[in-house]
Order: C-alpha cells, then sequence, then structure tokens
C-alpha cells in the first residue's frame, strides 16, 4: 500500500481554466476526488479517468454529507494509501472550510498539502467588470462572510468599522442576508445610495449580474428572485461596470450551445465558441467506429500505394483512420510513393501534417464539387486514384472522377455510428426546452441527431441551426429541418464566424 496524501486544492469560481496548474496536476495524479457544488463539473476532464469520485456538495438547506462526515471521509482515504484531491469550490482557506479539514487530518496522522485557488470574492466581480480597488475610487477591500456560524453566540463582524472604513465590500453566500448586511452597514454610516451588486454564477457562461444601492438590495433580492450562489459587492466600484464590461458583451454571451461533433473532434470547435462566451455542452452525436469489412477495401488499397497516382482525404476522420491502419500494416509515410495528395479544404490538409504529409493540392471550393473541379486538369484517361473515405458518404467525387476516364479505388476507411452515450443527454436538453443553437458539422451529424431524438423534431426546430456548409444544410431540410445559419467558409472558423454574425 501506497502512502496516502490529500491535496486541497482551490478549484476555483467556475471557469475551469481557472485552475492552477498544480491543481491540474494532482488531479490527474489523484485516486479519489471529493467535489463540493461549486466545483465546475468540466475539472474532471483532467482527472485520472479510473480515479473514484464521491459528490460532497452543500448547497443552502440541501446538505450531502455533512462537514464532518466530509473530513473524516478524506482522513479515511488517505489512510488507506490514497491519494486523493479534496476539490474545492474557490479557495480552501476563503470560507471554504479548509482549516477544519486540515485539522482532521493533522490529528489522524494523514499528510496534506494546500494548494490555493482563484477566489471568487476578487474573480466574480472580475467578471463583471468591477474591480474591487482602482487607484481613483478605492485603496481597500475587505471580504466579509454572508452566512456566519450559526452556533456562534454573536458576531464577530465590526460593522463600524467596516462601513467607513473600508472602500469595497465584498459578501461571500449573502443573497439572503442581503437586508440584514444593508442595515448594518446604513446603521454605522455607509449611505443607502451607496453602489452596489449581486453577480450570481461569476465566470460561468450564465452569470448574471444585478446592479443595485444598499438601500435597494434587499427588495431587489425579493423582487428579481435572486439566488445563491452569489458575491454581493458594495462599492463606487460597482459604477465602473458600465466601462469595464468584457465578459458577459461577448457576441454569444448567453446561449446555449450543442456541440455535435465527435468527442475528438469536438474540443476546437468548444474552445472558439466560448471564446465568443457561449455555454458548450457537448452531445457527440457521431462516433468514428472500425468499417464494416473489417478494413477488407482499405488494407487492398494500402498494400498497392505506389501504384496509385493520386491519393484524395475528404476529412480529417479519413486521414487519421489511413494512418493509423497504414502503420497497423507494418508501413509509413515511405508507402505513398510518387502519389500527389488532394484534401478537401486546409483542415483536412492540417490532418496530414503530423504524419509528415501536406497536400499538393487544395480546391478554392471546401466541397466535393470543388475538389473534382480542382482535380480535373489532372485527370487522364488511365490515372489511378485511391479514395479512402467513411463508408456512408456522397458519390460525387467518385463517379465525376470515373466519367473523366480516371479508375478510382474507394475504401472503407471507418463508418460513423451513432453515439449512444449522448442519447439520454440530447432528449433532456430538448425536453427542457434550453437549447439556443445547434452545431452541425456533417450530414452524418445531422442523419445521427435525428436518428438519436427522433420525435424531438419540433424542439429542434426551434433551435438555431448552424451549419457548415451547404451539403450540411441540404440534410438538414431533407427532415423538414430549417438551417438558421450556413457559412461560406467550411471550416470551424469559418462557422464560428458566421454564428456570432448571425448573433449580432
Amino acid at each position: 500500500m501506497g502512502k496516502g496524501i490529500v491535496y486541497l486544492i482551490g478549484a476555483g469560481p467556475g471557469d475551469p481554466e481557472l485552475l492552477t496548474l498544480k491543481g491540474k496536476r494532482c488531479l490527474e495524479a489523484a485516486d479519489v476526488i471529493v467535489g463540493d457544488y461549486l466545483a465546475d463539473h468540466r475539472l474532471l476532464s483532467f482527472a485520472n479517468p479510473k480515479a473514484e469520485y464521491i459528490y460532497v456538495g452543500k448547497m443552502c438547506g440541501n446538505h450531502a454529507m455533512k462537514q464532518e462526515d466530509i473530513s473524516r471521509l478524506i482522513a479515511e482515504k488517505g489512510k488507506e494509501g490514497k491519494v486523493v484531491a479534496r476539490l474545492k469550490g474557490g479557495d480552501p482557506f476563503v470560507f471554504g472550510r479548509g482549516g477544519e479539514e486540515i485539522l482532521e487530518l493533522k490529528k489522524e496522522g494523514v499528510p496534506y498539502e494546500v494548494v490555493p485557488g482563484v477566489t471568487s470574492a476578487i474573480a466574480a466581480p472580475a467578471y463583471a467588470g468591477i474591480p474591487v480597488t482602482h487607484r481613483k475610487v478605492a485603496a481597500s477591500f475587505a471580504v466579509i462572510t454572508g452566512h456566519e456560524d450559526p452556533t456562534k453566540k454573536e458576531s464577530s463582524i465590526h460593522w463600524e468599522k467596516l462601513a467607513g472604513g473600508v472602500d469595497t465590500l465584498i459578501f461571500l453566500m449573502g443573497v439572503h442576508q442581503a437586508g440584514a448586511i444593508a442595515a448594518n452597514l446604513i446603521r454605522y454610516g455607509r449611505s443607502a445610495d451607496t453602489p452596489a451588486a449581486f453577480v450570481r454564477w461569476g465566470t460561468r457562461p450564465y452569470q448574471e449580474v444585478y446592479e443595485t444601492t444598499l438601500g435597494r438590495a434587499a427588495e431587489d433580492v425579493k423582487e428579481k428572485h435572486i439566488q445563491p450562489p452569489a458575491v454581493f459587492v458594495v462599492g463606487d466600484v460597482v459604477k465602473l461596470r458600465e466601462d469595464m464590461r468584457w465578459f458577459d458583451n461577448k457576441p454569444l454571451f448567453g446561449k446555449r450551445v450543442v456541440v455535435t461533433r465527435s468527442r475528438s473532434q469536438a474540443s476546437r470547435l468548444t474552445k472558439h465558441l466560448e471564446s465568443l462566451g457561449a455555454e458548450c455542452i457537448e452531445i457527440p452525436v457521431i462516433s468514428i467506429a472500425e468499417p464494416s469489412d473489417h478494413f477488407a477495401s482499405l488494407d487492398a488499397g494500402i498494400r498497392k500505394l505506389g501504384e496509385y497516382d493520386w491519393i484524395l482525404f475528404t476529412s480529417q476522420n479519413g486521414v487519421d483512420c489511413f494512418f493509423r491502419r497504414l502503420y497497423a500494416d507494418g508501413f509509413d509515410a515511405r508507402a505513398l510513393g510518387h502519389a500527389k495528395i488532394a484534401c478537401i479544404g486546409p483542415a483536412t490538409d492540417l490532418a496530414l501534417r503530423p504524419y509528415g504529409v501536406h497536400a499538393d493540392l487544395l480546391p478554392e471550393e471546401y466541397k466535393a464539387e470543388g475538389l473534382l473541379a480542382a482535380l480535373e486538369p489532372e485527370v487522364r484517361p488511365g490515372t489511378k486514384i485511391f479514395l479512402p473515405r467513411a463508408k456512408v458518404a456522397r458519390e460525387i467525387l467518385a463517379d465525376g472522377l470515373r466519367a473523366m476516364g480516371a479508375n478510382v479505388d474507394v475504401a472503407e476507411a471507418y463508418c460513423t455510428v451513432c453515439e449512444e452515450e449522448s442519447r439520454q443527454r440530447l432528449n433532456e436538453l430538448l425536453d427542457e426546452g434550453s437549447v439556443d443553437i445547434i452545431t452541425l458539422t456533417s450530414s452524418s451529424t445531422v442523419h445521427n441527431l435525428v436518428a438519436m431524438a427522433p420525435d424531438k423534431l419540433d424542439a429542434i426546430r426551434k433551435c438555431m441551426l448552424a451549419c457548415i456548409g451547404p451539403i450540411t444544410a441540404d440534410a438538414c431540410r431533407e427532415y423538414g429541418l430549417t438551417p438558421g445559419v450556413v457559412s461560406d467558409v467550411y471550416t470551424i472558423d469559418g462557422l464560428t464566424e458566421a454564428i456570432a454574425a448571425a448573433e449580432q
């Protein structure tokens, strides 16, 4: 049994990219992850996939586990010789009860380390465009709990000193106590007209900001139904938000986007859309599977690569599946011989680079018709062409080349199947009516989307369908679905720009 250790990791305020590098490294090494309500689930993408995950979240009036039980749990796991990642929202020592957990670990003789995190006390106002200090406005700030230990006989908050002695006041967990907080501050001299703001779900793509004043704060909580988790900021710095907003005025802020690409390809589109403020939910509707002929046609083509004049790639998946099989058959890029390479577009060409190859020919229009037109001057009767592609694909390229007199060998490099793990989540989202945009990057994504939610076509119609190119758009129309966005540039960048333009 190895020696156990517990890492108390500050998970940050919500945006998973605000996790520290050390926190990421500890997650990667953990045998057990003990997570809080405010620790974003996307952080688990950094975790060891074999790690045990235990949820111990605490919401107001709803505790999955009592604090003393959490402390005992992490101590027990550490004593078992496990590497434990105790993932806590914000920073472990900023009202994170990290100190209580350390005392239990120390009592039980379990080694521990603290990994500080970005606290929501600073990050949430920053994402709302509210600096907690500003040279001309505020020279000091204080972070105060809005929810003191209920077992204490009296408050330890020095309201008389806070009210006049600190420029910016930041209350954590203070939504339900906003009335009491305001009353105490006004009682000791803070003006009722002092600007204030609630920042709910700070740093996340569904962040909400409610500007108010100290005197109106309690009424606004009731009237606007403001709920935790929220940071309550009091001070003149709130007025700077008008000029300093940068996050919640992005073009796609507040939009929930379903990304339907395969798991291996979704991240690039997700990052592009998130950079514009969108909340992305990756629901892969296709999965890349072994070809139905068990590589028979692909192997046949690989064995005679030296005979071909051209090898054509019409997708990134086609590139990856071809080279994986090439290597499995005992060959490498030298087997391509004198053959020239043509790709349907720059993204497919880019997929060749890790294999030490780049395209000799790219069309001006990134679709089969464009590639066919680009190849026409290169093809003569008897030109030998190898086309590794998906099992289900449009025949226009192969048929067009044969009409020019070329000898075309089509090989099934892979097939696309429905991603069954995504089916339930997709149907839940469509039932909720919470999706604004669905991205569709190929006709296969359209067909599989409908196959996974065949009785939800009306719900799908309520979403903006964002398609790469006219072929994907035509696949939508086959089901009576109207594309809301069709990118003229058939790339991820082109699709992202088209979506942003449509939302402006």
